[in-house]
């Protein structure tokens, strides 16, 4: 049975317009392999609390989408192990 899950990534602006393009095009392809894509949306340009790999201000991205339970942790690796992902966060949104 397919979940519904809410997931943010912020990537890092040192990637600039035509890198965040790319990757977001990289990371809505990977969900598209096992999961359903239901909202894409670009938040943009965001100032974050606190730096993270010495980033003042982060790209987000928020993608909610259905797939099986399984999923989100090989999601999970992928943006773990991918450059230019500053942070992610996934959630499960139909409980």
């Amino acid at each position: 049975m397919a979940n519904k899950y809410e997931m943010i990534v912020v990537l890092s602006p040192a990637l600039g317009e035509e890198g965040v393009a790319s990757m977001t095009e990289t990371i809505k392809t990977k969900l598209e392999t096992q999961a359903t894509v239901e909202v894409q949306e670009t938040l943009g340009m965001k100032r974050m609390a606190y730096e993270i790999k010495d980033q003042k201000e982060g790209f987000y991205l928020q993608f909610n989408f259905s797939s099986e339970p399984d999923f989100p942790k090989e999601i999970e690796r992928v943006l773990k192990i991918t450059e230019g992902v500053l942070r992610y966060l996934i959630i499960r949104t139909d409980e």
